[in-house]
C-alpha cells in the first residue's frame, strides 16, 4: 500500500512524522465508455471554445468565472504563493468529546502509520487520546485542499476523519415535516416493537453487496477483468527532528495557558509570585555580602532628611 502523503503532526511543541493512507476503498464495478461496433474506447478531446484547437494538458490553467461571465486565470504559482501552514503538518486545534460531533461532517478516513522515529511521541499521542476519552480537532492540507479533521485511536492506529467546512453542511429545516402531523400511540407502539425485533450489535462483516457480487460474477464470465490502478505517492518532506517528549509538553502546557490568561510554572505559582519571592529573597543574601556598604548608604540616608524636611516646609 502506497502513502498518499507525508508530514507531521504538530502536538504541542511535540512534531510526530506519519505517512497518511486511505483507510477506505469503494467496490463499486467500474465501467468504460466504447463504442459498441469494436469495443474501442471513446476518447475526449480538450478543445477551447475560442481557438478551436486541442490544447494539451501542459498548456490548461485553472479559470474562476465570476458572476458577470468575466475568466479569472490562474497558475500554478499563483496557488504555490498561497500561504497554507497545513500543507505539511496536521496541526492540533484543541480536544473535543466524540459524541459532540455530528457524524453529518465526516467526509474520508486515513490511517496514520509512524514514519522513521515517530514511534515513541506517536504511541504517546494514541494513548493519551484513548486515556483522556476525547479526539483532536485538527486541521490538514491533502492535495492542496485544506480541510478539518479529527484524529482519533482505532484497534492501536491513528485515524485521521477529514471533516466537511460548517458552511458545507445544508441547513435541514426543509425536510423538516409540519408539526400538525399527528402519529397514533398505537402506531407507535408498533414502530417501537419493529425497531426492538431487530435489534443487534453493529457488526459490518454480516452485511455486503449482491448486486455487486452478481455483477462481477457476470463481467468474470465474460473477461478476465481489469487490473486496479495504484495511485500515485505524492512526495512531502515530512523529516522532523524528535525533541526531549517531557520537555517538549511541559512547554506545550506553560504555552497553552499562556495563551489562555493562566501561565504559571511547575509548582502552581503565577509570573509575579515568583518575581517577589525573588526580590526577597535577594533582599535577605544583599546584606551578608557588603555590610560596609549598607552603613555607608545608611549615613548618607541620614545626612539628607534634614534637606528634606526643609524642602518639605518650603513647599508646604
Amino acid at each position: 500500500m502506497q502513502a498518499i502523503w507525508k508530514g507531521t503532526i504538530s502536538f504541542g511543541m511535540v512534531t510526530i512524522p506519519v505517512k497518511v493512507y486511505s483507510a477506505t476503498e469503494e467496490r463499486d464495478v467500474s465501467f468504460r465508455q466504447v463504442h459498441d461496433a469494436d469495443s474501442g474506447r471513446i476518447r475526449y478531446k480538450r478543445v477551447c471554445e475560442v481557438c478551436k484547437e486541442e490544447v494539451p494538458y501542459s498548456d490548461i490553467a485553472k479559470g474562476y468565472e465570476m458572476p458577470d461571465g468575466r475568466m479569472v486565470v490562474l497558475a500554478s504559482e499563483d496557488f504555490a504563493a498561497l500561504p497554507l501552514p497545513t500543507a505539511k503538518a496536521i496541526e492540533v486545534l484543541e480536544f473535543v468529546p466524540i459524541d459532540q460531533v455530528d457524524p453529518l461532517y465526516f467526509a474520508k478516513a486515513y490511517y496514520l502509520a509512524a514514519d522513521t522515529v515517530g514511534a515513541k511521541p506517536y504511541v504517546l499521542l494514541r494513548d493519551s487520546l484513548t486515556a483522556s476519552g476525547q479526539v483532536a480537532l485538527v486541521k490538514v492540507a491533502i492535495r492542496t485542499r485544506e480541510a478539518l479533521a479529527l484524529l482519533r485511536e482505532k484497534d492501536g492506529a491513528l485515524v485521521l476523519q477529514t471533516m466537511l467546512w460548517p458552511e458545507e453542511v445544508r441547513d435541514s429545516s426543509f425536510a423538516v415535516p409540519p408539526e400538525d402531523v399527528e402519529v397514533r400511540d398505537q402506531e407507535r407502539s408498533m414502530a417501537q416493537s419493529y425497531i426492538a425485533t431487530l435489534e443487534g450489535d453493529f457488526e459490518p462483516s454480516r452485511y455486503h453487496s449482491e448486486y455487486r457480487e452478481a455483477l462481477e460474477e457476470m463481467v468474470e464470465a465474460k473477461a478476465s477483468g481489469l487490473e486496479p490502478l495504484e495511485e500515485d505517492e505524492e512526495e512531502v518532506d515530512g523529516g522532523a527532528e524528535v525533541v526531549d517528549l517531557v520537555a517538549a509538553l511541559r512547554a506545550s502546557v506553560a504555552a497553552a495557558k499562556e495563551r489562555r490568561g493562566e501561565a504559571a510554572d511547575e509548582s502552581g505559582k503565577g509570573p509575579a509570585k515568583k518575581a517577589a519571592a525573588s526580590k526577597k529573597s535577594a533582599a535577605k543574601k544583599a546584606p551578608a555580602k557588603k555590610p560596609a556598604a549598607k552603613k555607608a548608604a545608611a549615613k548618607k540616608a541620614a545626612a539628607k532628611r534634614p534637606a528634606a524636611k526643609k524642602q518639605a516646609k518650603k513647599s508646604a
